[in-house]
């Protein structure tokens, strides 16, 4: 099927240094741009971020500092991407939120202006989203192969819960699952524990995710001015800001664990003192 353009259209995805729009990079950007006539034109730039790229990210889009070591920084090809994006509307996954904020803010950071007056956008996540609703009403429905009568009763909400979980086991419990690193496993098993661990979104430290562990099992800020920063540097380098998160409307897990920590950091100082 050919689209029914009434001028260009550019997708386009990046592959970044991290998640934090002004500070992370662009380290690769592909534009597909599709004309009204159906024709196709592929643009793909490595880019120098200009600071390194966490390996743990490498990992993940398998570009190193070393590929982008000789490549041109962004502002040296910012007017060439603008040249292909000037007459078009713009559409990609999760581009709304994610790659457009970005790409804005790499214009902006060398001066300039990512022009988005009359630009159409086409977020191809939020149509998935829209389409195939992510609900209980939508799981069980799929699962489950029934409709949810009585929906957000909580005795039935609670048992279409449960059905849709042993369902999932039995349709998935062979499935092989190949993760952001391209590392296989089978995890899906009739195991509280593994179905524990897969569910998991990302490794909490307090439970509402503002401290996480990274690739070390270090303890990290994923929040604010400090964030990705472990919680002992900060500590070390910023005591006001232990006293701003005890103060301050944080749930009482994230305040626990930053005292524990803190604790936990005074006792180190006390034996490093002895010895």
């Amino acid at each position: 099927m050919q689209l029914n353009l009434q001028r260009p259209i550019v997708f386009f995805d990046l592959e970044t240094t991290g998640l934090i729009v002004g500070k992370d990079k662009i380290v690769e950007i592909c534009l597909l741009k599709v004309f009204p006539d159906g024709r196709e034109e592929v643009s793909t730039f490595i880019i120098n971020p200009g600071i390194p790229i966490p390996t743990v990210v490498s990992e993940i889009h398998g570009i190193y500092d070393k590929d982008v070591a000789d490549k041109s920084h962004f502002a040296e090809l910012a007017d060439t991407i603008n040249a292909i994006l000037e007459d078009s509307d713009l559409a990609g996954f999760n581009s709304n939120k994610f790659d457009i904020p970005f790409l804005a803010e790499e214009f902006h950071q060398c001066g300039k202006d990512l022009n988005m007056l009359n630009r159409k956008l086409v977020d191809i996540q939020n149509i998935f989203h829209k389409m195939e609703p992510r609900n209980l009403v939508a799981a069980y429905k799929f699962y489950c192969g029934k409709d949810l009568s009585g929906a957000h009763e909580a005795e039935n909400d609670t048992r279409a819960t449960y059905e849709i979980l042993k369902a999932q086991i039995e349709r998935y419990q062979d499935t092989v699952y190949e993760d952001k690193s391209g590392k296989t496993s089978i995890p899906i098993a009739n195991d509280i524990h593994k179905l524990s661990l897969f569910s998991s979104d990302s490794r909490n430290v307090d439970m509402v995710g503002r401290i996480v562990f990274n690739e070390k099992d270090e303890e990290v800020f994923a929040f604010g001015k400090h964030n990705g920063k472990t919680v002992e540097q900060v500590l070390l380098e910023d005591r006001n800001y232990l006293d701003w998160i005890m103060r301050s409307d944080f749930h009482y897990s994230t305040k626990e664990v930053v005292k524990k920590i803190n604790e936990r950091l005074s006792l180190k100082n006390h034996f490093a003192k002895k010895v």
